[in-house]
């Protein structure tokens, strides 16, 4: 019955619209024209290239993936933004800040038993072996006895001052004790996590850190499950002395951030930014984000230029530090010509899955499912915490842009699907101001963070689908006028259907099982409470003079508030 409901609803809405249209291109008109183009082979090229560099804010990797960026960019038509006239719509602009703390890149290092040529560890096979921000060795190196310790309580007990202490814990836990107060020389340490599969991932390293401490500088080697067991056998017969090499540059630099523009035709101060970051030294992560979004540029441009798809809004494409870019993007306002409407990040983007494991996903905007993660749902191992009522953000973005991808996803034969928010990316400084935004990635990945991520990990044949989905949902976003908003309009009611029809399928069992009745129907009325505020969402995409759409979008939020009714008396009635 609430079906066939909404199908009558949904012919209703088509009748009487008078907003003056933007575009009479459809999303199949843009895969349409947008999938015999968009081939995954710039994306492709890109990770190649930034995948070779140990990349972080300011250091030699990192800056030379901007240039390459620009390069690329210019070469598609992108005009230097102080060079540019009123009449150019493709800009683009490099912003330079200089680092409150230096910038940081590995130059050698290595790890032997004392007295043997045999290595532990060498950073030619291991570019993780050393924390980010550890200072040099003296030239040659340096031996000394290492002291294993179980806990940090330990160093209470155990002269450290001049050896190396090994733990199986961060090292951020051991700094102040170890090195701080206790005055140990270095660490070496061994924490990988289950999900990377270390037992079979045997010479993976996952990347760690130390604060950068000019008054007690610092060194620490990471281990893999290899070195760990190797370390912790000659540990069992006795005394272990070791030799640690190790060459890094520490050194002031500028922060580099590029913002390019394909100015709107018709609502230039309306805008859609995709984000992706540089620094991290993977190649899936996250190169594979940069040259996805590089190779999303470059096209864009062609296409708007050919005239085979307009840009009415403007849509901007963004790379820079994880969070930090995105947020000083979103925060400064004076830097930017156009608001935000929309955010998407792109992270983690190029995955061989039948290599690294899990699936693509779309993390969702806060919805219920971040507080109840039931049925369907589930978390990621990255994990997340349980989010309030007060956390959500309800909004059309989520089901538009998983429409978007499960189309393609069928059309490729690629799984695609979705998780609760977790954060952790460059979605979350759009959340936080209140921007619709959410992030395109992959997990679980057993080499995620690790120097087993390298390019033979990447495949250009999900580079291709993501880059797909993403230009697809850009350009539908931008062009966006009431058809498109009358379209949306019939998938959001579709999937609260769908989401409210399962949750009372789930509640139903809880009940059954002896679970409050009150609180399954609390779950229920905050899903319908959700998607009615999404469906109200969609008055962003059309005039506020449009009487007759939002008489049409008051009508959609009584027809979920019915249904979720009905569903609440059959759980009141068990």
């Amino acid at each position: 019955m609430r079906i066939n409901a909404i199908l009558i609803f949904l012919v209703s809405i088509t009748i009487g619209i008078h907003t003056q249209t933007l575009s009479s291109q459809t999303t199949q008109d843009y895969f349409d024209t947008i999938r015999p183009e968009y081939s995954g082979g710039l994306a492709f090229e890109t990770t190649a290239f930034v995948e070779k560099y140990w990349r972080v804010a300011g250091n030699t990797g990192f800056n030379e993936t901007v240039y390459f960026i620009e390069k690329h960019l210019k070469s598609a038509g992108y005009v230097l933004e102080v060079d540019a006239k009123d009449s150019d719509r493709f800009v683009y602009r490099i912003e330079e800040r200089p680092m409150q703390r230096p910038t940081w890149e590995p130059v050698s290092a290595a790890l032997a038993f004392a007295g043997s040529n045999e290595l532990i560890l060498n950073q030619e096979t291991n570019r993780n072996m050393v924390y980010l921000n550890s200072t040099s060795t003296p030239v040659g190196g340096i031996e000394a006895e290492v002291v294993h310790i179980g806990d940090v309580k330990d160093l209470e007990q155990i002269e450290v001052k001049g050896k190396i202490v090994f733990a199986e814990m961060s090292a951020r836990e051991l700094y102040q004790t170890a090195i701080v107060e206790d005055g140990a020389i270095g660490l070496i340490t061994y924490n990988n996590p289950s999900y990377l599969q270390p037992e079979k991932n045997k010479t993976s390293i996952q990347f760690r850190s130390l604060r950068y401490n000019k008054e007690f500088p610092v060194w620490g080697i990471a281990l893999s499950f290899e070195a760990k067991e190797r370390l912790l056998s000659e540990l069992e017969k006795g005394k272990v002395d070791v030799k640690v090499d190790i060459q890094t540059k520490i050194y002031p630099s500028t922060e580099l951030t590029v913002v390019a523009n394909i100015r709107g035709d018709k609502l230039p101060k309306e805008s859609l930014v995709f984000s992706a970051h540089i620094q991290e030294p993977g190649a899936n992560d996250n190169a594979t984000g940069v040259g996805a979004q590089l190779e999303m540029a470059v096209l864009a441009a062609k296409l708007v230029k050919s005239k085979k798809i307009v840009a009415n809004r403007t849509l901007t494409f963004l790379w820079g530090d994880e969070i930090i870019s995105t947020r000083r993007y979103v925060e400064e306002k004076e830097k930017r010509t156009s608001d935000i409407n929309w955010g998407i990040s792109l992270d983690m983007v190029g995955e061989n899955t039948a290599v690294t494991g899990g699936s693509f996903l779309i993390e969702k905007m806060p919805d219920p499912s971040a507080i109840w993660t039931r049925g369907n749902d589930k978390h990621s191992e990255w994990g997340g915490r349980v989010l309030k009522e007060k956390d959500m953000k309800p909004h059309y973005l989520n089901d538009f842009i998983i429409n978007v991808f499960m189309q393609q996803g069928k059309h490729a034969n690629w799984e695609v699907n979705t998780n609760p928010f977790e954060g952790g990316s460059d979605h979350t400084p759009f959340l936080r101001a209140d921007i619709p935004g959410l992030l395109l990635w992959h997990f679980t990945d057993q080499f995620y963070h690790t120097d087993n991520d390298r390019i033979d990990k990447v495949s250009q044949e999900t580079l291709k689908n993501v880059g797909i989905g993403a230009l697809v949902s850009g350009f539908t976003l931008i062009n966006g006028d009431v058809h498109f908003a009358e379209e949306l309009k019939g998938t959001i009611l579709k999937a609260a259907e769908e989401r409210l029809k399962a949750e009372f399928e789930l509640s139903t069992a809880s009940i059954k099982k002896g679970n409050s009745k009150a609180d399954e129907i609390k779950i229920l009325t905050t899903w319908a409470n959700w998607y009615q505020d999404a469906i109200a969402s969609l008055s962003d995409l059309i005039s506020e003079s449009d009487v007759e759409f939002q008489y049409e979008i008051r009508k959609g939020q009584k027809l979920v508030g019915e249904i979720a009714s009905d569903y609440s008396e059959q759980l009141k009635s068990l």
